[in-house]
């Protein structure tokens, strides 16, 4: 079984490449879905035990728990510790579904692949990709954010050109889904001819 690593900066279009992925019939593993699922039950008690106030009807409040740990290093990591063994218990049981399906291929969706080191744990990266100019008119379009916060949030990500660079395969949505489509196509007959990259134990990526 071949794993991808999935990744792209912000509007990219990463979220609709990897429902393309899955509408070709590989399973995607999303790790921001899945933080999602742990703070709305499993998580939740431990981070209210350790951030009295973040949660309400046994779901984390996102807001108030970034609030509370975003200016933070100690309790971001403390979040962390809570967090990630968790998330490993239900990426673990992801690869045991994948292999009991014969599944040839399995894609790991994270935004922060480059930036946790999760290039090494997957056999070939791809990296999805737009002009600058539709990243902006995406995301502001979306109107959650001005163009301030987008700029801050740009800053932080690894640059778009540096991820093209060291990826295996760069996936463009600049011209709409049908060269998105055949580009996985592409992929997907490519990633089963390479070798194994990644160590034979499955990959403890961090989301």
């Amino acid at each position: 079984m071949r794993i991808l690593g999935l990744t792209g900066s912000i509007g990219m279009g990463k979220s609709t490449t990897a429902k393309l992925f899955a509408e070709a019939g590989v399973p995607v593993y999303d790790a921001d879905a899945a933080v999602h699922q742990l703070y709305e039950g499993e998580a939740a008690p431990a981070i209210e035990a350790a951030f009295p106030g973040t949660t309400a009807n046994g779901k984390v409040d996102r807001p108030k728990l970034s609030a509370r740990v975003v200016h933070d290093a100690a309790a971001i990591k403390q979040l962390e510790q809570i967090v990630h063994p968790m998330l490993g218990a239900s990426r673990k049981k992801f690869f045991a579904d994948a292999e009991a399906a014969n599944a040839p291929v399995v894609v790991l969706d994270i935004p922060l692949l480059f930036e946790t080191g999760g290039e090494t744990r997957v056999d070939a990266v791809v990296v999805v990709t737009a002009s600058p100019e539709l990243q902006r008119e995406r995301v502001l379009a979306r109107g959650t954010m001005d163009e301030a916060k987008l700029d801050a949030i740009i800053a932080k990500q690894t640059p778009d050109a540096e991820k093209r660079k060291r990826a295996d395969f760069v996936v463009d949505t600049s011209h709409g889904l049908d060269p998105v489509r055949a580009q996985i196509a592409h992929i997907l007959d490519e990633v089963v001819k390479m070798p194994q990259r990644r160590p034979d134990s499955p990959p403890d990526t961090a989301s």
